[in-house]
């Protein structure tokens, strides 16, 4: 089939996917008087905007630094946090007539509730401002000509090319399949040899299986306030036990640390001192047993799933030191070894990606291929859970724009 040469030289840049990272870069050209074509793969722009914080966008957090940041080059996303801050993020969006309310740990949601209303933002401001946005439409290739690039792609059933001066690839990681998700932007930095550093599942539940899962599985829906570590993290949050393992915000924080076959750290009371309650306890009734104290620590439901690992039967004054140093260790360092994790379909994010290395920290252009920029989550800088990678989103498409 030959395909058609479609003229859009009107535009200064093309801009590869319509998520977070895509319309923040098309706007910003906007402001700075440059047009920008929008090749988006799904009928809508912002599909992952959408379903945010359950269709609420945790749109940034006012807690953002680099330190919440996994990379390969834990230094490279400094610059583009120093172009465009929290603070710009906070009085963008409010221009436009999002109000924030924080949540927990610094976690910041449109006062509305709707994630469709950020995703507003963006297409009111594109269709004011003359930026481009053409849906349905999947990029299938990119070719360097030197001066210019050559595109290939699908839309509307029939294949096009056009050439452009400069090329944006915002089109996300590999998180979620189901919308639209594809690894377009690391197969396109491969072709023109550049390197990927390697990618996993982030944010995303763990799973438990043999012998230990059914006790998992009794505890489905119990969600406990716990500290988390592993040697390269610690989180306190909630943790959530599912019957295939476990979930919540504390295991989905530990993930983007995990790597297969290690085990992590849970400190199911990390704000009291299991010894020092018993002792407090024996003093009021030594005859107390040991599982009514853990029953008024915890769930019932959790205190009776401990209790095949506990003397549960035993009173507390009758506790010798070796039973107290295994309940110790039981509850302020309880172990355990994930089998894997529940895949990208679950995942918030993709971790790694197209290698830091390969790009210039001020302008996020490839060093190798002049015109070619990278933004988003295709780049290997993956935020925590909290709205921490919407603002590199949002950093990484302003900083972009200011090149084009």
């Amino acid at each position: 089939m030959v395909a058609n040469l479609i003229n859009t030289s009107q535009f200064d840049a093309i801009i590869i996917g319509g998520g977070a990272c895509g319309l923040m870069c098309a706007v910003q050209a906007g402001f700075l008087g440059k047009r920008v074509l929008v090749l988006e793969k799904n009928d809508k722009v912002g599909a992952k905007i959408l379903i945010s914080g359950g269709g609420r966008c945790n749109y940034t957090n006012l807690y953002a630094s680099p330190q919440q940041f996994v990379s390969a080059n834990p230094h490279f996303c400094k610059s583009a946090f120093a172009q465009w801050t929290v603070d710009d993020t906070v009085s963008f969006f409010e221009t436009y007539g999002i109000i924030g309310k924080e949540k927990t740990l610094g976690q910041l949601f449109p006062e509305s509730d709707k994630a469709r209303d950020i995703v507003n933002v963006f297409t009111n401001l594109c269709a004011d401002m003359g930026q481009e946005i053409w849906c349905d439409t999947e990029v299938k290739s990119i070719e360097n000509n030197g001066d210019d690039f050559t595109i290939t792609f699908e839309r509307q059933g029939k294949t096009s090319t056009t050439k452009t001066p400069k090329v944006v690839i915002a089109s996300g990681g590999l998180p979620i399949a189901k919308m639209g998700a594809t690894d377009f932007g690391l197969r396109t930095a491969r072709s023109f040899g550049m390197e990927i550093v390697s990618t996993a599942p982030a944010l995303v539940p763990l799973t438990i299986t043999g012998k230990d899962q059914p006790w998992y599985e009794q505890l489905s829906g119990n969600s406990i306030f716990c500290r988390v570590w592993n040697d390269r993290a610690s989180f306190e949050e909630n943790i959530l036990f599912t019957h295939w393992g476990l979930s919540g915000p504390a295991i989905l924080q530990i993930s983007s640390y995990w790597r297969p076959g290690e085990s992590i750290m849970i400190d199911l009371l990390p704000h009291q001192n299991i010894i020092e309650v018993i002792e407090q306890e024996r003093k009021l009734n030594g005859k107390k047993p040991l599982l009514a104290l853990i029953a008024n620590l915890f769930t019932r439901k959790f205190a009776d799933a401990l209790s095949s690992r506990l003397p549960a039967d035993k009173n507390l004054a009758s506790l010798n030191k070796a039973e107290l140093e295994s309940l110790n260790e039981l509850i302020h360092q309880f172990k355990v070894k994930p089998a894997g994790d529940k895949g990208y379909d679950k995942a918030e994010v993709m971790r790694g990606g197209v290698s830091t290395d390969e790009l210039s920290s001020r302008t996020l252009e490839s060093k190798k291929i002049p015109g070619l920029f990278f933004g988003g989550e295709c780049v290997d800088v993956t935020g925590w859970l909290g709205g921490y990678n919407f603002q590199w989103a949002w950093a990484s498409g302003y900083v972009i724009a200011q090149y084009l």
